[in-house]
């Protein structure tokens, strides 16, 4: 199929932070959709309980406490939302090993095919000296359209950075005229195929 046929739908982790001896947990999720007719949706988050403190590294990146977490919903009393959001539809995270783990609470759930559009940046513009998220959006202007789409929310909150890979995204099938491409350019981004496209 082609990219204008498909939805894609991101999804971002918040995490409690690695601790010594502990596997690490999801305190915030964030998701939402877009396509090239429908454009930007479907936003949603929500903390994410767990009895987990959250380390002090992690709180100082993402500003989330404890007692933002005190009358949230445990992951798996999300699944309604995110089955809703992520079923039949192109999957897109930032670097997605984060996402993928996270998503394991729900075995057999089926999601995907992903796109990860750190691996499709680096294939795109690997001159760039950063292909973090946010260096992207700021190298490329695209901070203000996700600000606009989610005001009073910054860097590292779980639907701001999840509308900014799906921001990041359109940007680039713009930029390579990937409307009528098959979505297998997304999805298994090839060295070879993205150097021939900037020639």
């Amino acid at each position: 199929m082609t990219i204008s046929d498909l939805t894609f739908a991101a999804i971002d982790f918040e995490s409690a932070g690695a601790a010594r001896g502990k596997t690490d947990v999801p305190v915030q999720i964030g998701m939402a959709t877009w396509s090239t007719t429908a454009g930007h949706a479907d936003h949603f988050t929500s903390f994410i309980h767990t009895d987990r403190s959250i380390t002090w590294a992690a709180q100082k990146v993402h500003g989330i406490t404890s007692d933002d977490l005190a009358d949230a919903p445990k992951l798996m009393l999300l699944w309604s939302q995110i089955k809703g959001t992520l079923g039949d539809r192109i999957v897109v995270a930032h670097g997605h090993g984060t996402e993928k783990r996270y998503l394991r609470a729900f075995p057999g759930h089926g999601f995907g095919p992903w796109v990860d559009t750190l691996l499709i940046a680096r294939a795109a513009w690997p001159e760039l000296p950063s292909h973090a998220l946010g260096e992207l959006c700021e190298h490329f202007q695209l901070t203000d359209k996700v600000s606009a789409l989610i005001p009073d929310k910054t860097w590292h909150d779980a639907l701001y950075d999840a509308t900014a890979s799906l921001i990041l995204l359109e940007h680039l099938i713009e930029q390579f005229q990937l409307t009528d491409a098959s979505v297998e350019m997304l999805i298994h981004p090839d060295i070879s195929s993205w150097h021939r496209l900037r020639h």
